[in-house]
C-alpha cells in the first residue's frame, strides 16, 4: 500500500511520527509554501521528517492547485491522509487515489459534525467524545467511517484538557487503524443519518456571559472556550473582564463574583481588558 500525507499543523505532524513510529511509511507528502506561514496559526514545517524518512516534500498554495492534483496522482497512492488542513479538497482529489482520501474529525461521528468539537463537547455536558477517522465524500463529515476513538469527558474538563486528550486520541486512532489500512482489510461503514448531528460554527463574541445564564450555562461555557480558544467575557460597567476559569460552587480567595440567574459564579482566573 502506497500512502500520502497533507498537514501544516502540529497535529499532523504528529500522526506522520505516529505512522513512522509503528513501522509504516509515507510516500509522499504536502504542505503549504512556506511564505503561506503568516496567514496559519501553529503552522509548522515538513522539510525535516520528510528528508529524515527519504519522503518526497511538495509544497502547494491550495490543494485544489493543479500541481497538487497531478503530484498525488503521480505518486499512485493508495490512501491520502488530509489531517489539519482547512482547504476543502475537491473531487479531483478525491478521485486521485485508488482507494480513497481519509480524514480525522474529533468527535464520534455522526454526532458532531460541523466544527467547534472541543468547546462544543464541554458546553453540552456530554459525558464523552472521540476522534474518527473516516472517507472524505463530498459532504462536510459525511464520509463512511474507517475507525474511531472514545475519548471520556470528566466533571471539570476544560478545553485545555480535552484538547490535549484529543490530540492523543488522534496518534491512538493511528495506531489502531494502521494495520487494517496496509493489509487491504479496511471495513468502512456508512454512518448512521438518523443519529447525525451538525455543530455550527462559534465566534468569539458566543463567549458573552449573560446576567439570564444559570451558574451551570457559565461554568460549562468558561470551561470550554478558555485556552486554547478566545474565553469567555463579561462586561461590566463600561469594561470587559475575560474569564479563563472558575468555580459554581465556593468562593476562592481573590474570586470575582459574578451574579447570575440562580446565583453566583467565581471567575478565579481573569483579566481585564478595555469593552470594545
Amino acid at each position: 500500500m502506497r500512502f500520502g500525507f497533507v498537514t501544516c499543523v502540529e497535529l499532523g505532524l504528529s500522526c506522520i511520527e505516529e505512522i513512522f513510529s509503528v513501522g509504516g511509511n509515507l510516500d509522499l507528502l504536502v504542505t503549504l509554501h512556506d511564505h503561506k506561514s503568516a496567514t496559519k496559526s501553529g503552522r509548522i514545517y515538513l522539510d525535516d521528517i520528510a528528508r529524515h524518512h527519504g519522503v518526497p516534500l511538495v509544497k502547494v498554495n491550495h490543494i485544489n492547485d493543479a500541481e497538487a492534483v497531478a503530484a498525488i496522482r503521480d505518486a499512485k497512492l493508495d490512501w491520502l491522509f488530509v489531517i489539519g488542513w482547512s482547504q476543502i479538497a475537491s473531487r479531483d482529489i478525491l478521485d486521485s487515489t485508488s482507494k480513497g482520501v481519509l480524514g480525522m474529525h474529533p468527535t464520534l461521528l455522526p454526532v458532531g459534525r460541523g466544527r467547534a468539537a472541543v468547546p462544543w463537547a464541554i458546553i453540552k455536558g456530554l459525558p464523552k467524545t472521540g476522534v474518527t477517522l473516516f472517507a472524505l465524500d463530498a459532504g462536510v463529515d459525511t464520509g463512511p467511517i474507517v475507525d474511531q476513538v472514545e475519548v471520556p469527558i470528566a466533571p471539570d474538563e476544560t478545553a485545555t484538557t480535552l484538547y490535549a486528550k484529543v490530540n492523543e486520541a488522534h496518534k491512538t486512532l493511528i495506531r489502531k487503524a494502521w494495520p487494517a489500512l496496509t493489509t487491504g482489510r479496511c471495513d468502512l461503514r456508512h454512518q448512521d443519518e438518523a443519529r447525525a448531528t451538525e455543530w455550527q460554527g462559534r465566534r468569539p463574541e458566543d463567549g458573552r456571559i449573560t446576567q439570564s445564564m444559570t451558574v451551570a450555562e457559565v461554568d460549562k461555557l468558561v470551561r470550554g472556550v478558555t485556552r486554547p480558544y478566545p474565553g469567555a467575557f463579561w462586561d461590566e460597567a463600561g469594561r470587559r473582564v475575560r474569564v479563563w476559569a472558575g468555580t459554581k460552587s465556593a468562593e476562592k480567595e481573590g474570586a470575582m463574583e459574578i451574579h447570575l440567574s440562580d446565583g453566583c459564579y467565581f471567575a478565579t482566573d481573569y483579566e481585564w481588558e478595555p469593552t470594545p
